[in-house]
């Protein structure tokens, strides 16, 4: 397989989080990945882990995209995040509305991706390249898949050069949605976002929280493995590894990997497919 491929993370807790991350990000390091991004918790509760994990890979050489939400923020505390993100020389950025925390009222002084996107290039002009997100099987606080794929291409035109996708186990969702939006004159590649299968209990909570569809054969199959965590593994392997080729072999542009801070269950899919 010829396809470039991303690895996300999350800014880890503990300085054992920290250590244990760093050695993801060598052995990952070795599929030379594109970029590695970095989430960034709702309402940028996790700002300061995010900025020290996203610093300390762009000291490392390696290129990075932090996530930007702008939900809860203000025009200057994302400007005093861009300075810092030029002055260490990183040029890509992941722009997302993000998640209000429980119990926060004021929504900040952005409303949408597609603000943050627009003063991000009324900042930096063409300094960044400027990735937001996408789904396939519609964002769960949209009205309609129309008025979801109209909020999307928005986010386009206000000036972003790539997508990424919510994950999904449905690749012709992800084909549909790239027809509709190519249909609605966006011409920007659309990533789509794979999410390795090893936990079935964890996946289908992040799934039930994030709007990500798990079909019901698959649902039903891992259920049946109970706690046999091999057979379990291997099964995700073997769905998550031939999603990816129908998807590479039908175009996609390149992989984004979710990799829950975790080198081996994305290698083992790399490695099936090359």
């Amino acid at each position: 397989m010829n396809h470039t491929v991303s690895f996300e993370f999350f800014p880890p807790n503990t300085p054992v989080g920290v250590e244990k991350l760093r050695e993801t990000r060598v052995q990952l390091g070795a599929a030379e990945p594109e970029y590695f991004s970095v989430t960034y918790g709702a309402g940028g509760s996790t700002r300061d882990k995010t900025l020290a994990t996203v610093l300390e890979i762009a000291a490392e050489g390696r290129p990075v995209a932090p996530h930007l939400s702008c939900i809860g923020a203000t025009r200057e505390s994302i400007r005093e995040l861009l300075s810092i993100f030029r002055d260490r020389g990183i040029r890509r950025i992941v722009a997302l509305r993000g998640d209000l925390t429980s119990g926060m009222v004021n929504a900040g002084e952005f409303r949408y991706a597609s603000d943050l996107v627009q003063f991000i290039r009324a900042e930096t002009g063409d300094w960044f390249r400027i990735e937001v997100a996408a789904y396939p099987e519609m964002h769960p606080q949209a009205r309609s898949p129309a008025e979801d794929l109209r909020a999307f291409v928005q986010k386009m035109q206000a000036g972003a050069d790539a997508a990424i996708t919510q994950y999904f186990y449905n690749a012709d969702a992800y084909f549909r949605f790239c027809d509709e939006a190519a249909a609605a004159g966006v011409t920007a590649p659309i990533v789509p976002g794979i999410m390795p299968i090893t936990n079935f209990s964890q996946l289908a909570r992040f799934s039930d929280n994030c709007g990500a569809e798990i079909p019901r054969w698959i649902r039903v199959k891992l259920a049946s493995f109970g706690d046999d965590a091999n057979a379990i593994r291997e099964f995700g392997l073997d769905v998550v590894a031939s999603l990816c080729r129908r998807l590479v072999d039908g175009g996609a542009p390149s992989l984004h990997f979710y990799t829950l801070n975790q080198a081996a269950p994305t290698l083992a899919i790399l490695s099936r497919l090359r």
